[in-house]
């Protein structure tokens, strides 16, 4: 015995659609004038997103959602290969966030300084690879 109705014709019928990929058409933002200075799509809207998520840090900003951005500022007082494992799971759980990134990976660390540790990894997204080298300060 059925617990439910379904057979019987009492609920009605329900169409489903396939969810469909949102354009990532956005504006272009020259960092170095700090203006916007057009719009850009595809691959280069998706470079411009990595960037904007590693830039802004996570819980700071109200206008951003408590799942955007990174937790890097945690990254200082560690050291050694928990240093390096931490930082690789800030900016993947980062990236990640974002439906559009596929995986986060081939991470390189070097010491580029006593308070700065350079990391190289490559996002890989719906729309491409992108190859990324950024300075964590630790």
């Amino acid at each position: 015995m059925a617990l439910t109705p379904a057979g019987a014709g009492l609920l009605p019928e329900v169409e489903t659609r396939a969810s469909r990929e949102e354009p990532s058409k956005t504006y272009r933002i020259d960092f170095d004038a700090g203006r916007v200075t057009g719009r850009v799509d595809g691959l280069e809207a998706m470079r411009q997103a990595v960037y904007m998520i590693l830039s802004t840090e996570r819980f700071t900003w109200p206008i951003y959602s408590w799942n955007y951005g990174t937790e890097l500022s945690r990254l200082p007082g560690r050291s050694g290969t928990g240093l390096e494992s931490e930082a690789k799971r800030v900016i993947s759980e980062a990236l990640l966030a974002d439906d559009r990134v596929t995986a986060v990976r081939d991470f390189t660390f070097t010491r580029s300084s006593r308070r700065a540790l350079a990391v190289s990894f490559t996002v890989e997204t719906a729309l491409g690879d992108i190859a990324v080298e950024r300075e964590v300060e630790v």
